[in-house]
């Protein structure tokens, strides 16, 4: 292949417009772990309701044939799936990590039972409506910006709205303070009024929203159908995206779209037929990019102070 600068080109608009739609369900998800942990709750389980968002949003759409139903059906069933960490995690003081965790194991048994059970097959499912793609009239006639970002599945421009609107939340305004009070020093905001417990709620809860909606971006707006296990470690990468970006909200999207960015290299290199480097290796990569970003940043980064630790009222 010869690597002109027209190849190049195309190569470049190539990879760029396959990140933005890779990191969107990891933008979503990390945004979602940075409220969780800035309350003071360490969300493992994000995995979990990535898998369960995307077979509640294909079962939704195949029973409706409405994808936006599925799509908000999978947030909301992410979020079911968060309260039962954040009742074992904050009313019953359980292992956070080890709730995660059984969460995420819980979410791939019933998945796989329900495919069996539902649709009678086991891999996937039947194919079913999924969300049409949005064009943005102005941004699709701007020279290669209009390739990379001028059309895609809707979700992905849902995913940069909910990153300003964590940012505001987060640090403009009250809740926010009273968030990362709770994951900072939960006496001082319980001394202060503030119900520790119920802000913990809240941000668990809109975390596993975010995920089922992560999961309702995989299976309704990349595909049309639900793959047994079609989460494929992103809510572990997530989780890393929200360490990596410092537990802010836009520190987490640009670490999404670089671990996207690693990923969409890998796929495009075995599109454009590049041999040089085993497919093995390049399956590798994004996950090898993750912990070596994950590498650099620890020890370096200081989280919330309390995130993982149960809170326990004095005298109580």
């Amino acid at each position: 292949m010869t690597f002109d600068a027209q190849t190049i080109k195309y190569l470049v608009i190539d990879i760029l417009a396959s990140t933005i739609p890779l990191a969107t369900p990891l933008i979503l998800a990390a945004v979602g772990g940075v409220f969780s942990d800035r309350s003071g709750v360490v969300n493992i389980g994000i995995e979990g309701m990535i898998l369960i968002g995307s077979f509640t949003g294909v079962l939704t759409s195949y029973y409706t044939r409405n994808p936006w139903l599925g799509f908000l059906m999978a947030g909301l069933s992410g979020c079911l799936t968060a309260w039962f960490h954040a009742l074992a995690s904050i009313k019953y003081k359980a292992n956070q990590t080890v709730s995660g965790v059984a969460v995420n194991i819980m979410a791939t048994a019933l998945t796989g039972f329900l495919l069996k059970a539902i649709f009678d097959r086991a891999g996937q499912t039947e194919r079913v409506v999924k969300l049409a793609r949005w064009t943005i009239p102005v941004i699709k006639d701007i020279p290669i910006v209009g390739e990379i970002i001028g059309s895609g599945p809707p979700p992905v421009y849902i995913a940069f709205i909910v990153v300003a609107l964590a940012h505001i939340v987060m640090f403009k305004t009250v809740l926010g303070l009273r968030i990362r009070a709770c994951g900072e020093h939960p006496e001082a905001a319980d001394t202060a009024g503030v119900n520790v417990a119920l802000i913990r709620y809240g941000c668990v809860m809109m975390s596993g929203f975010l995920a089922g909606l992560a999961g309702g971006t995989l299976s309704l707006g990349e595909l049309s159908l639900f793959k047994e296990g079609m989460s494929a470690g992103k809510g572990y990468i997530a989780l890393a995206a929200v360490i990596f970006g410092r537990w802010t909200p836009v520190g987490a999207m640009w670490a999404s779209l670089l671990f996207a960015l690693a990923d969409a290299i890998q796929l495009i290199a075995q599109n454009w037929g590049f041999t040089l480097i085993p497919q093995e290796f390049m399956l590798m990569f994004p996950y090898v990019v993750t912990m070596a970003a994950l590498a650099g940043i620890i020890g370096r980064s200081t989280g919330p102070a309390a995130s993982g630790k149960p809170y326990v009222r004095r005298g109580v």
